[in-house]
């Protein structure tokens, strides 16, 4: 859908998809695009009759599809701004992409005209007028890890999945396996590039940072977990620790630990009843509520635990810890033997996938590696990738505190359910806490910031005859689980609400939201607000807008 006037048009860019940002202009002196890069190359432009048409309409979702006018393949800042401006001056509906890993609709679906594709900027390097390592939007994760990690021993606390792009990732706060030790990705974000239309209709290309001085800080702050999107089209990060001293580039950001020890358990369901369920769900959210301060000895160690459906067979547990820390193997034997005390389970070798989880049956007993080869294992496998034809239901909660008694019989009624025969139905456990909840609530977009672990509710299918009955499956267990918060994870001392790059429009629908909370309260908390006053200065005619992007209005 058009509209001749600039104030009625629109961008969908995803969560997931590249983050469509805000305009952040710095002080002059940064207001040129630093490091190398293909300064002025083009992409393609793939219309209906182009035979690769059909891959670039769609996402990881196929419950999502677009039929656009045409796909902007974009290579270089340059290009993204003419690509816009383009867009902008037709009145086409525009969406953007970079790893195309939004779950929702934002990237795709039946109003997208013009679909921006950021997936070949992938440069990964450092800038020394900055001080600081440049990500291009579309580079993947494992590569920037990768390349950060072999050309200078560094990298940046960010999310499992190999495939998932850097420009939705880093817009949403991104977090991952290093997160307790270190802090989300966007606590070590430094400066942003930018592609924006102005109240005017010009389109420019502009960068801020966040120094105290730039005069536009706000708008990188926006960055810093506001959500794809809403205010521009990011198309370059820097990355640079607060504490980061000197000029060596070694110095300027994360260094992981050289070594780790991983461990990877299966838990055969049929070792378990509902009171060893609920045991071993107490232990686990327990044990992260009494560990999830920010200096806590325990914040070297995460888990990522696939309790999955009875169908599938098996509940699957990864841990990694620090093997460079004081007592780091005496510390994850503790861990497990206490998630698994009183349980009764004996677990079993982790012989065959599990979501994200490769098979690691030499895993069974703790093993020491290099913590890229540890990175490069977890993520290996795309359960979603893998099913080129995947369909999923995702839903997402913060906790702060352990799960309620009613929350776990809930969840063991619904994935014990013998009607239920979708064995990659899930709800994924992720260590959250340690130093993510150092920095205030307020200090960054990443509102939440006191939650000790993360939860998604997940599940895959293929036919699109199931749809409704999937989803009508997974909206009555996520509304269960929550059922004393009128369905919705809410702002009390169990839950705090959801993760913007998990989008789920649901919680926009009273259907389903049925609490007093708005969406964005479940997502931003107290910091929407701020984050309407920057949509307000920098996209004033709500040209960037999606199901659920920040709005100008009060």
């Amino acid at each position: 859908m058009s509209s001749a006037r600039p104030g009625r048009r629109s961008v969908l860019a995803g969560g997931a998809a590249l983050a469509g940002t805000a305009a952040l202009t710095a002080a002059a002196p940064s207001a040129v695009a630093a490091g190398p890069r293909p300064g002025d190359a083009a992409g393609a432009r793939v219309s209906s009759v182009d035979p690769r048409y059909e891959l670039l309409t769609t996402g990881i979702n196929k419950r999502f599809v677009a039929r656009p006018e045409y796909i902007k393949m974009i290579r270089s800042s340059a290009d993204a701004a003419r690509a816009l401006r383009d867009a902008f001056r037709a009145g086409k509906r525009v969406s953007v992409r970079s790893g195309g890993h939004c779950v929702a609709d934002f990237t795709c679906n039946p109003e997208v005209e013009v679909i921006l594709d950021f997936s070949e900027m992938t440069d990964v390097g450092y800038d020394p007028r900055f001080r600081a390592f440049y990500v291009d939007a579309g580079a993947r994760l494992y590569n920037v890890y990768e390349a950060l990690y072999k050309g200078w021993g560094v990298t940046i606390p960010g999310g499992v999945c190999h495939s998932v792009g850097a420009g939705g990732h880093v817009s949403g706060g991104g977090y991952g396996m290093l997160s307790r030790a270190y802090g989300l990705v966007v606590d070590h974000l430094y400066a942003v590039e930018v592609v924006v239309v102005d109240e005017r209709g010009r389109v420019r290309t502009v960068i801020a940072t966040r120094e105290e001085d730039d005069p536009h800080r706000d708008l990188w702050w926006a960055h810093t977990g506001g959500g794809g999107g809403n205010f521009g089209l990011a198309t370059r990060y820097w990355f640079r620790s607060p504490d980061a001293t000197g000029s060596r580039p070694g110095d300027q950001l994360v260094n992981p630990p050289a070594r780790v020890w991983t461990s990877a358990l299966d838990f055969p369901w049929e070792q378990l009843d509902e009171a060893s369920f609920a045991r071993l769900m107490k232990n686990f959210g327990a044990w992260h509520e009494r560990h999830g301060g920010p200096d806590d000895v325990y914040r070297h160690l995460s888990s990522l635990f696939n309790v999955n459906a009875k169908a599938f067979g098996r509940l699957s547990l990864f841990t990694q810890v620090d093997a460079t820390i004081p007592d780091s193997r005496a510390l994850l034997d503790a861990y497990l033997a206490e998630l698994l005390d009183g349980t009764g389970i004996e677990p079993v070798p982790m012989e065959r996938p599990s979501g994200e989880l490769a098979a690691m049956p030499n895993q069974f007993r703790p093993t020491e590696l290099p913590w890229l080869a540890a990175a490069r294992m977890l993520g290996a496998p795309d359960p979603v990738g893998a099913n080129p034809i995947a369909r999923v239901g995702l839903k997402s909660a913060y906790f702060r505190k352990n799960f309620t008694d009613r929350q776990i019989a809930s969840l063991y009624r619904f994935l014990a359910d013998p009607e239920l025969d979708n064995p990659d139905t899930t709800l994924v456990l992720l260590s959250f806490g340690g130093r993510i909840n150092s920095v205030a609530p307020d200090a960054t977009a990443s509102a939440q910031r006191d939650s000790v672990f993360k939860v998604i509710f997940q599940n895959i299918w293929s036919d699109p005859k199931d749809d409704a009955r999937y989803m009508r499956w997974i909206r009555d267990w996520y509304e269960d689980v929550f059922a004393e918060t009128q369905g919705v994870p809410e702002l009390d001392g169990v839950t705090d609400g959801c993760y913007i790059n998990y989008p789920d429009p649901d919680m926009a629908d009273p259907r389903h939201n049925r609490s007093d909370l708005p969406w964005h309260a479940l997502f931003y908390k107290g910091n929407y607000r701020r984050l309407q006053r920057i949509k307000g200065r920098w996209d004033p005619s709500n040209y960037f807008r999606h199901s659920l992007s920040v709005t100008t209005a009060p």
